[in-house]
Formats: structure tokens, C-alpha cells, sequence
């Protein structure tokens, strides 16, 4: 299940989680950020449990965004131990995306 994440809620659902954790930042207009939604969607449902995979409205959310420089959308943040360990910025093949999260499984 995508997981929405918030200014409030980040800390605790990405930074605190225990284990990694994929953040798609998007916003409702950006054409490119819908076509990867349903992307984003099969992938929290193939590794749930294991990645928390969630997703953070850029116009909602301004304080994470500036936080991690989000410049562009989409871009997906790639987190091991709190940390970015990875970045995506636009939309990329379903397969470019799980090599990332199968690296950070490893």
C-alpha cells in the first residue's frame, strides 16, 4: 500500500521506519507524476513489508520538499538507515526501479 506522507508524518514513516524506504514527491498537474503513479502503486504492493514506499504532494508539502531540494517532479528518493541513498527524477521503466530497491535490499 502507497503511504501518504506529510510534513508532519515524514520523520516517522521514512526517516524512523527501520527499514528502506521510496518516496515519490509529485503533485496532482504534473502529467509525468501520473504516469508513474500506478507504477509506484505496483511497487508498494510487490515489496510491502519489506520497503516502505510512499508518496509526498509537493504543493501540500513544502517543507520536505525544500528539505531535500526537490526541484523537478517526479522524483523518487531512495532511503537506507534515514539516509537518501539514491535519487530518480522523471519517469523511468517499472524495472529501473525495482534494480534500486532490489540495491537497497542487499
Amino acid at each position: 500500500m502507497t503511504v501518504e506522507i506529510n510534513d508532519a508524518n515524514f520523520q516517522e514513516v521514512v526517516i524512523e521506519a527501520g527499514k528502506p524506504a521510496v518516496v515519490d514527491f509529485w503533485a496532482e498537474w504534473c502529467g509525468p507524476c501520473r504516469m508513474l503513479t500506478p507504477i509506484v502503486k505496483e511497487l508498494s504492493t510487490e515489496f510491502e513489508g519489506r520497503v516502505v514506499v510512499g508518496k509526498v504532494d509537493v504543493d501540500s508539502n513544502p517543507g520536505i520538499s525544500a528539505k531535500y531540494g526537490i526541484r523537478n517532479i517526479p522524483t523518487l528518493l531512495f532511503f537506507k538507515g534515514g539516509q537518501v541513498v539514491d535519487k530518480q527524477v522523471g519517469v523511468v521503466p517499472k524495472g529501473a526501479l525495482v534494480s534500486k530497491i532490489d540495491s537497497l535490499l542487499k
